[in-house]
């Protein structure tokens, strides 16, 4: 049937949906980019305004620009910021308000995975919360007598009619829709609401017209949000380059999202593109060869000359690059994309043959979504968007298809934590505060553990700064786990790579210790020993004892210096002058975090040293050229200290 409410007007739609639904809404709304804010913004405003209204939102990764503190991170955030979302982006109000802790009391919000600690200190965020496998939201979303979906959508007009695509989100909305049904509960009202900027996906993610019982069309939406490219150093290229001697050719490939992940895409591409320099670069942070081990037995040191497929709940810039590079190519039919491509006379003799990227939902960089955009018109099988229930678990119909497409699997998620004994902590802190949430990450590592060949490998920098100073991000014990130690598998730093599989528990140990920062070497060696963990007579190798931040520096500052390891190794949405600006702010922010760090900043203000080339157009971009009282003069001399200090890279 087709839809019988359009409406163009965001808050005409928005009084339609309150008179219909009456004054409980249960909405559900997807995650990340998919999340419709200026209609969520208009019914929260509703509720907030009439205490006899209620509103429960169930979503996940409500996605909210900066706010940058007073001072020099507003002088540098605040332009920035504008030119890269744009003076009319959108934020989620009930976003902002859970923040600075003013939800209203007839509004709850619940999210399974919340943006990266940014709801730390929101008490309401924290009682809220949901613990939950993606994979079990859907089912547990169908309980929750929702009366309400709304969606982003990509829409299209053909011979055969108005079809929509749920682009970006096809992960939930498909899997929740038909848990509904199936638990013959009441279909929510479901509203599209049309991007004319996001891209036309097919394949699953593609709906009928009477998908939807409400259509929006604003005359004019804010971009799509986009993430900006962020900075690589050194010590996350070393955990990229470990990372990437264990891929193997003709394998299946997994990766999130974040600095981590795009030091392993750079570290891959230079394992296909300049394969000598980097197996140089192997070679130089890791001279016993345990990495090159590893390699000949997991992964490979040779380029991937049959390639990957990607099998990944989000997809992000990283495969972009990888499909560009050459290396994301592997392709794979599954019986619905088959099916399709029979009836739509593409498949032939000549037929590359099906998606080499699989995926439940997207994020990224304008770059990205552009790239979607075009090659789904150049090679409309090339992606297969679909329910997440089809990406992070190998259970249901598609179970053996599943297994072959994820041959030599190679799964790599990021964690804050490792213990000894190889449990990791990736969402929550010793209290139960809750930095981010499990997401998917529990399903592809207990997925590794199924595949015959498959692998699941955790990537963390081996410390932190604290308040305190530095503390190791490998502990003897924790008091909260996501990826429990009998899952334990490969734990990567970036001093190595500890392979934990099937390993007793002293193995486990001495292999956490091996990849551990030699500052806290003889603390950790010492507490597994009076655990009974660690034979007493068992002594610290000496090459062990070189895990410090200054000679991994010094073995790959010769591949920055030469390029191979650049800042931003994907380009930029920092003006040349903002690029230089970022370390210098970043040293300034770690400085004033500690008492040690007050002490050196000090040193440098009374003793700046020699004035930089760069430090004229930095302090214009700053408007800190000519300051104008005591606080502009204090944070002049401040940025100085810090331009000065951070000369050198790295």
């Amino acid at each position: 049937m087709p839809i019988e409410h359009r409406y163009s007007d965001i808050e005409a739609c928005a009084q339609y949906l309150a008179d219909e639904l009456g004054p409980d809404l249960r909405i559900a709304a997807p995650l990340g980019l998919g999340k419709p804010h200026g209609l969520l913004n208009a019914l929260y405003r509703r509720t907030a305004s009439d205490p006899t209204r209620s509103l429960r939102l169930y979503t996940a990764l409500s996605l909210t620009r900066p706010q940058p503190a007073p001072g020099l991170e507003q002088r540098f955030l605040g332009p920035f910021l504008e030119r890269h979302f744009g003076a009319d982006q959108v934020d989620p109000q009930y976003a902002l308000d859970q923040v600075r802790g003013t939800l209203p009391s007839n509004v709850e919000v619940h999210e399974f995975y919340l943006q990266s600690g940014a709801l730390l200190h929101s008490d309401s965020a924290q009682r809220n919360y949901i613990s939950q496998n993606y994979t079990h939201v859907a089912r547990d979303l169908a309980v929750q007598d929702i009366n309400l979906l709304v969606q982003l959508v990509a829409r299209r007009e053909g011979p055969d009619g108005v079809h929509y695509s749920l682009s970006c989100n096809p992960d939930l909305t498909l899997d929740f829709l038909s848990q509904v049904l199936a638990a013959g509960r009441q279909r929510p009202l479901c509203v599209a609401v049309v991007h004319p900027d996001l891209p036309y996906i097919g394949g699953d993610a593609e709906v009928a017209a009477a998908y939807f019982d409400v259509e929006l069309r604003p005359e004019t939406l804010p971009r799509l949000f986009a993430l900006p490219r962020l900075p690589v150093d050194l010590t996350e290229y070393a955990l990229g380059l470990h990372a990437s001697a264990l891929v193997r050719d003709g394998g299946c490939l997994q990766i999130g999202i974040g600095a981590l992940s795009d030091a392993l895409v750079k570290a891959l591409l230079m394992r296909q593109q300049d394969n000598t320099q980097w197996r140089r670069a192997l070679v130089a942070l890791d001279p016993t060869g345990a990495t090159h081990a590893l390699a000949g037995r997991l992964g490979g040191l040779a380029p991937l000359q049959s390639g990957l497929y990607g099998a990944s709940e989000m997809v992000m810039d990283g495969f972009m690059h990888l499909q560009r590079g050459g290396i994301l190519k592997r392709r794979s039919w599954d019986s619905l994309a088959l099916e399709r491509a029979s009836a739509s006379g593409r498949l032939s003799p000549a037929t590359p043959g099906g998606h080499y990227l699989r995926g439940a939902f997207f994020l990224g960089s304008r770059d990205l979504y552009e790239w979607l955009d075009a090659t789904e018109a150049a090679d409309p099988d090339a992606i297969d968007m679909c329910a997440v229930s089809n990406v992070n678990q190998l259970y249901g119909d598609h179970q053996a298809l599943a297994v072959l497409q994820r041959r030599g699997a190679r799964f790599f998620n990021t964690c804050m934590m490792a213990t000894l004994l190889g449990a990791a902590v990736s969402d929550t802190l010793d209290d139960g505060a809750v930095v981010s949430g499990v997401g998917g990450q529990y399903n592809f590592v207990a997925m590794a553990h199924e595949l015959p060949d498959g692998r699941s490998a955790l990537l963390l920098r081996s410390t932190r700064s604290s308040r305190g100073g530095i503390e190791s991000n490998i502990r003897w014990n924790y008091g909260q786990t996501t990826i429990p130690r009998h899952l334990r598998d490969l734990v990567i730093t970036e001093y190595g790579v500890a392979d934990l599989r099937g390993k007793s528990d002293s193995e486990c140990v001495e292999a956490m210790l091996s990849i551990s920062d030699a500052r806290f070497l003889d603390a950790l060696c010492a507490e597994a020993k009076s655990h009974g963990k660690l034979a007493a007579d068992f002594r610290i190798p000496e090459a062990w004892r070189r895990h410090r931040p200054r000679p991994l520096h010094e073995a790959l500052a010769p591949f920055r210096q030469k390029g191979l390891l650049p800042q931003f190794p994907f380009g930029s949405d920092f003006s040349e002058v903002e690029q230089r600006l970022l370390p210098a702010l970043t040293w300034l922010k770690s400085a004033q975090g500690s008492w040690r760090g007050k002490w050196q900043l000090l040193r440098r203000l009374l003793n700046p040293g020699k004035p930089v080339v760069e430090e004229p157009a930095a302090l214009a971009r700053m408007k800190l050229e000519q300051p104008h009282g005591l606080t502009e003069r204090i944070e002049q001399r401040l940025l100085q200290a810090a331009l000065r200090r951070t000369a050198s890279p790295d």
